[in-house]
């Protein structure tokens, strides 16, 4: 393509269209200058916040630098695309709920990789019948890549004090991904945070993971100790995690900003298996296979069937105390995983101190 000023102005706004009409909200466009959020990146992990996610400090500079991670990229095209499956008010219904487990909504159907890199391969194509061969790579939380900083950037939203994006007409339920290319698009104008002075994030965080304005300890996150923990959930968190068995979305779930989110038209996205509102009970009684059927396509399958029994016997020993969730502890006290039988064992231990079992 020519390097007329003009012609990439048109092609940007025709690569934001080409976007919206595969089905993104909002297509921004970023430069690849990301020092400031490095500077804040290498803090977060000196502090020791990313616990067991080992992937974060990998890479060396190449998270933060997108020229190392893919040589020749000088522009970044950003994507957002809502996820929201429901309303918040039916959501904060099911919170700590005495029976029913909270699933994060953004797992509730399809695997979001998929869904977003596929459209942005086709977002690539587009451009290519547009400019000709196109040097790019495409990227959906599936490598070393600062999205939300590089949304930000691109006029996205802004990162709030729970360190997710917001964008003030969308509120934050919505996927990202990047689409890095190796010739200059004018970049947009960033957004700047309309946080103002509401701590309601911080405030509502169960595990207190919020430990400052824009500062995440993921070693108390629940998202973090249900998801990307390998082994047991600390003893003291375990009353705080509640019924929340994939994730956690309370700091967006009370967020004000929310208000503007929009229930997405995506079908992919539509709840599977009733994960929306589950039983406790019944989510646990599936077995490895039952599991790996219902979660085919689904990004909960990254956790595995143990993990998943894990978190669900540590909803079951905060559920409200019964005879139907005792007895479903017990024929899980001595299954082939240490992991499981430690977490049941603790779920059990719960109940003990109730009255007696009901007749």
């Amino acid at each position: 393509m020519t390097s007329n000023s003009d012609n990439r102005e048109q092609l940007a706004d025709d690569i934001r269209r080409w976007g919206r009409e595969l089905g993104f909200q909002q297509v921004g466009i970023s430069d690849v200058d990301l020092s400031e959020a490095e500077g804040r990146l290498g803090e977060w992990l000196e502090k020791g916040f990313h616990g067991d996610m080992d992937y974060m400090a990998r890479h060396g500079a190449k998270r933060s630098r997108p020229e190392l991670l893919v040589p020749g990229t000088v522009s970044v095209i950003v994507a957002r695309m809502d996820y929201l499956p429901g309303d918040s008010a039916s959501m904060k219904d099911l919170i700590d709920h005495p029976d029913k487990a909270y699933v994060s909504r953004y797992a509730l159907g399809r695997d979001y990789h998929k869904v977003l890199r596929s459209r942005l391969k086709a977002l690539a194509r587009k451009i290519e019948q547009s400019v000709g061969p196109l040097g790019h790579r495409v990227f959906v939380d599936s490598a070393p890549v600062l999205e939300k900083p590089l949304a930000e950037k691109a006029g996205l939203g802004w990162i709030g004090k729970h360190t997710n994006l917001i964008n003030r007409e969308a509120g934050s339920w919505f996927f990202l991904g990047e689409l890095y290319v190796d010739f200059h698009l004018p970049a947009d104008t960033a957004e700047t945070s309309h946080c103002g002075t509401c701590r309601e994030c911080i405030d509502v965080c169960p595990t207190g993971a919020i430990v400052g304005p824009y500062e995440i300890d993921a070693r108390r996150c629940i998202s973090y100790l249900t998801i990307e923990l390998k082994g047991d959930i600390p003893v003291e968190f375990r009353k705080a995690i509640g019924n929340r068995v994939y994730g956690c979305d309370d700091c967006q779930l009370f967020c004000p900003w929310n208000k503007f989110a929009v229930p997405t038209a995506e079908k992919d996205f539509s709840p599977r298996h009733n994960l929306d509102s589950a039983n406790l009970v019944d989510l646990f009684s599936w077995t490895e296979e039952e599991w790996l059927q219902k979660t085919e396509g689904s990004p909960i399958r990254r956790i595995g069937h143990e993990r998943w029994q894990r978190n669900i016997a540590v909803a079951l020993g905060n559920a409200e105390h019964s005879r139907e969730v005792v007895d479903a502890l017990r024929e899980k006290q001595n299954t082939d995983s240490q992991l499981v039988n430690d977490h049941v064992q603790w779920a059990l231990e719960q109940h003990q101190s109730c009255s007696r079992q009901p007749d």
